[in-house]
């Protein structure tokens, strides 16, 4: 084939090909894992403000009854589920804290008394009285989960292979 042959047939593709793209004829639709209307039905908003008030009841039962402590504001819903934790005797240690107090800091959802000893290291991770926060170790966490388990009546099954 001719050089001119050889740029008449590479302009014929790249026009075929701008053609075929501008009209999108190859496009698939867009999936979506969940298509939603962007907020759950007021029956479901009813059942999510019933279970806040439980588990906000349960968390002040567990705090009377020195079973909890709190490091940051509001429902801690993980700890309450689990029987209580102490997050402010776990930050002193410095050997973690369950998953809500740990989102609850780096999100500024600490307590005041909390947030005065709170900084950040040249990482940026949250540090308090200069020890890195971090989230309890996995051994803990499968213990609480399994405290959990008492109190949903449901049983373990460790299939995951973790």
């Amino acid at each position: 084939m001719s050089r001119l042959g050889q740029i008449a047939m590479g302009l014929l593709l790249l026009t075929a090909g701008y053609v075929l793209g501008a009209s999108q004829s190859f496009q698939s639709t867009t999936l979506h894992a969940q298509q939603n209307s962007g907020t759950p039905t007021e029956e479901t908003e009813d059942k999510i403000k019933r279970g806040d008030k439980q588990l906000t009841e349960a968390q002040a039962a567990l705090e009377q009854e020195n079973f909890m402590r709190t490091a940051t504001k509001g429902l801690n819903a993980f700890a309450t589920s689990c029987g209580g934790v102490n997050a402010l005797d776990d930050l002193e240690a410095g050997n973690g804290v369950d998953p809500e107090t740990f989102a609850g800091l780096y999100a500024g959802l600490a307590k005041p008394d909390v947030a005065t000893h709170l900084g950040r290291d040249d990482q940026g991770r949250i540090t308090y009285k200069n020890k890195i926060v971090r989230m309890y170790p996995v051994s803990k966490l499968k213990k609480l989960f399994a405290t959990r388990l008492k109190y949903t009546g449901e049983t373990q099954d460790d299939t995951t292979g973790f």
